[in-house]
């Protein structure tokens, strides 16, 4: 009896042993600084948070990294992973496929637009505009216009216009442009009835297009400032806007009626960006923070404070046993520093 005893504790002893000798599957996604490998180790804050709890909790584990955020979470829904980690936010929706641990990271939504560095200045872009084409093609066309019906008119009665065709074009042109912008030459004033009456209607028409150059450079300007320029949510509206879809900025974006384009992970966005076809991304604060203050730098600016406020966890499959160990290694990390050291390792001091 006491020898099957004893056989039946050591089977339930190597049993335990099995079980806490078990490779764990932990799923992730890149996104600096929380989920990345340099040099083909894995790194971030997200991962180091993982590698102090598995030092904690004797954990042999294996990382799962995903092309997109989707896969990552599908894994841990269909149960194909233990866990999940990363910038994952603790949503309701979330919820309800899924366990989480506590809070692990504090984060939130922020804007990020073209660094200044990369828009040209208002002044140039009016300057370029089609419209301001447009407009000085009509002015030139009517002082060559004038220009050669002075000629027409005055050519028999002016020494200055008394000249040939082919080589009146230009003068004619030139003394209708200076009386458009000095009001004229006192020696070179029209002779004839009609030249005389012509001259005057071309001095009163001048001020005309002046106005309408004025006029053109300053809406040109103007509407770049109120459509070129993102300081808020509000000014999204109208915006070439884009985050990742399925995320929580998306969430947010569709509750706001804010057209955006969605993109399926972080590298095509920010390459879209690089090249000029996005006005604004809005996306994790801290991933766009990372990115404007790295590879971003001088190409991205941070726009406003942080808003709608959430909270980053650890993802598991529903009912896992796992959540109440990582949550007591977690208060434990808090209370020892741990979880600060490596707060402020990432992001310095917080606030």
């Amino acid at each position: 009896m006491r020898k099957i005893l004893f056989g039946l504790c050591l089977h339930i002893l190597l049993l335990a042993q099995m079980a806490s000798a078990q490779t764990l599957t932990v799923s992730t996604v890149t996104r600096p600084p929380f989920s990345m490998t340099e040099d083909g180790a894995e790194t971030g804050f997200s991962m180091e948070l993982l590698a102090a709890l598995g030092q904690a909790l004797n954990w042999d584990y294996s990382i799962v990294r995903n092309a997109q955020f989707g896969e990552m979470l599908s894994q841990v829904i269909d149960d194909k992973a233990d866990l999940a980690i990363a910038n994952i936010s603790i949503t309701a929706t979330r919820e309800t496929q899924m366990d989480f641990s506590q809070p692990i990271f504090e984060s939130g939504l922020q804007i990020m637009t073209p660094g200044e560095n990369s828009r040209s200045p208002s002044l140039l872009r009016a300057l370029l505009s089609l419209d301001l084409f447009l407009a000085i093609g009509i002015a030139f066309v009517i002082l060559m216009t004038g220009g050669m019906l002075m000629w027409v008119f005055e050519r028999r009665a002016q020494p200055y216009f008394d000249r040939p065709a082919n080589e009146a074009w230009f003068p004619s042109f030139w003394w209708a442009l200076n009386l458009v912008v000095n009001g004229g030459f006192e020696e070179r004033v029209p002779r004839t009835p009609f030249g005389r009456l012509f001259g005057v209607l071309l001095v009163i028409s001048s001020l005309f297009v002046v106005s309408v150059f004025t006029a053109k450079i300053t809406s040109v300007m103007t509407v770049d400032a109120i459509t070129g320029s993102v300081n808020s949510i509000n000014d999204l509206y109208g915006q070439r806007v884009a985050t990742i879809q399925d995320s929580t900025a998306a969430g947010f974006l569709d509750r706001r009626e804010i057209d955006y384009e969605a993109f399926s992970d972080l590298t095509p966005l920010i390459a879209a960006f690089e090249d000029g076809e996005i006005d604004a991304v809005v996306f994790d604060a801290p991933i766009l923070s990372y990115y404007a203050s790295h590879e971003g730098q001088g190409k991205a600016s941070m726009i406003g404070s942080i808003f709608l406020r959430e909270n980053y966890g650890i993802a598991f499959p529903t009912g896992s046993p796992l959540v109440e160990e990582v949550n007591q290694a977690l208060l434990s990390m808090r209370e020892n520093g741990v979880y600060d050291d490596l707060y402020r390792k990432w992001f310095g001091m917080r606030n």
